[in-house]
């Protein structure tokens, strides 16, 4: 697979993946055409083979060879299915002067005045009083329209949004037209509104990810942070399939709500990778202390969305380390360990990514502008497991529409499928 060819391929993967529950659900149906059998929770598991399990809107996958141990180390590439956008709230219908908007609850960090004027969808899942999910995607129906320049005049001086006055989208109108929010997502998804028990919606971009620049080297769409790093892992997943290394159980770890601090049961402060790798290990008939060392054996690479230097903004970055886009994927460090890497762990990233024949640059940020953090240092406290953060350079982080290089990705992927073919 080509820069290009993977690009693409990711492209129709965001699309498919409005939210988390429908990444994780578009992970596992290309996973079930790779061969890889969905596993229930409540069911006893087979012990060699490729599986998947779903939890909500995370994903766990992994291939457990012949010849497996006890004390076989796991290789886990992290990642998170969910973004940074607007969750619908409860009692969401409004009318006001005549329009007809929605409630919802700012979900996470975005950036708001990139959401304005755009053509937005609701996507996520209905729960049925029987307690049967359906998901849901509306296409294109809302809106949060921007007042305009003639009544604010200076906005251009600098842009307030209030987040409960001024972040209602707009959906319709209230004449002529049945104003129920609920009703018309019951009917896009094909069930009965009045059944609706629960839901989970959020407000997704519609526009389709784009090529362009000069050289055809950028790469423009919605939710990259992290889909980006949730596509990586899977194709290099499924790659790893068609020729499983006997010395490693390799495993992609989609985890849900990073954006909001990862805490929840399908999140990477949760049980569910704990559960999957136990599972897995209890399988293959490891006692206490063969799971302990097969996991003081095993490596996670935390895979998350970073930052390139912007060229407007260069005084907000480090002035030495300035990763670019197209330089290859990002090794993340932070004294303060809000990214996991250490030296042993740069060093394997370094190795890994020579063997895969990949670049690679380094991050860390300006003293004077705060870290972020991934799930890299949730996974190493909660697990043991040494662990890396790394990830692809992107411009407009948290927008409703985020800028990388085009071959950044595949090369993310490259080296993921490098890790996986071998323990480190």
């Amino acid at each position: 697979m080509t820069s290009v060819e993977h690009i693409l391929d990711l492209r129709d993967f965001i699309e498919a993946a409005p939210s988390s529950f429908h990444a994780a659900r578009e992970a596992g149906k290309r996973l079930a055409g790779a061969g890889f059998s969905q596993l229930a929770e409540t069911d006893a598991w087979p012990v060699t083979g490729k599986f998947f399990m779903i939890r909500d809107g995370a994903i766990m996958a992994w291939i457990v060879p012949e010849g497996a141990t006890a004390t076989t180390p796991f290789n886990i590439l992290g990642a998170h299915t969910d973004s940074p956008s607007f969750k619908l709230k409860p009692k969401p219908t409004m009318s006001r002067f005549g329009w007809l908007q929605a409630g919802v609850e700012v979900y996470g960090g975005p950036l708001l005045n990139s959401w304005l004027d755009r053509e937005l969808q609701f996507a996520g899942r209905l729960v049925d009083l029987d307690g049967t999910e359906t998901l849901v995607a509306t296409g294109p129906l809302l809106r949060f329209p921007q007042l305009a320049i003639h009544l604010d005049r200076g906005s251009n001086d600098g842009l307030k949004l209030d987040k409960q006055f001024h972040m209602n989208p707009v959906w319709g109108q209230s004449e002529g037209v049945e104003s129920d929010l609920l009703g018309l997502l019951a009917d896009r998804a094909g069930v009965d509104g009045a059944s609706i028990g629960g839901y989970d919606i959020v407000v997704a971009d519609t526009q389709p990810g784009q090529i362009f620049g000069a050289n055809n080297e950028f790469f423009a769409a919605g939710r990259m942070d992290n889909l980006t790093s949730v596509h990586a892992g899977l194709v290099a997943l499924m790659a790893a399939a068609a020729a499983p290394a006997a010395g490693v159980i390799p495993v992609l770890a989609a985890f849900d709500h990073e954006e909001i601090g990862s805490g929840s049961r399908s999140g990477a402060c949760g049980p569910i990778l704990e559960d999957v790798l136990t599972r897995v290990s209890d399988g293959l008939g490891a006692s206490e202390s063969e799971r302990r060392r097969a996991f003081a054996s095993s490596f996670c690479v935390s895979a998350d969305a970073g930052h390139a230097v912007h060229p407007n903004y260069g005084e907000r970055h480090d002035p030495v380390n300035l990763p670019v886009l197209n330089g290859g994927p990002l090794l993340k460090i932070n004294a303060n360990q809000r990214y996991a890497t250490d030296g042993v762990g740069a060093a394997v990233w370094a190795r890994l990514c020579a063997k895969a024949g990949a670049p690679y640059q380094e991050f860390v940020s300006n003293n004077n502008v705060p870290c972020g953090s991934t799930i890299g240092p949730l996974t190493a406290t909660r697990l043991g497991i040494r662990t890396l953060d790394v990830g692809t350079p992107l411009l407009s982080m948290h927008s409703a529409r985020e800028l990388c290089g085009v071959d950044d990705p595949h090369h993310l992927a490259q080296i993921t499928q490098t890790f996986f073919a071998a323990a480190v």
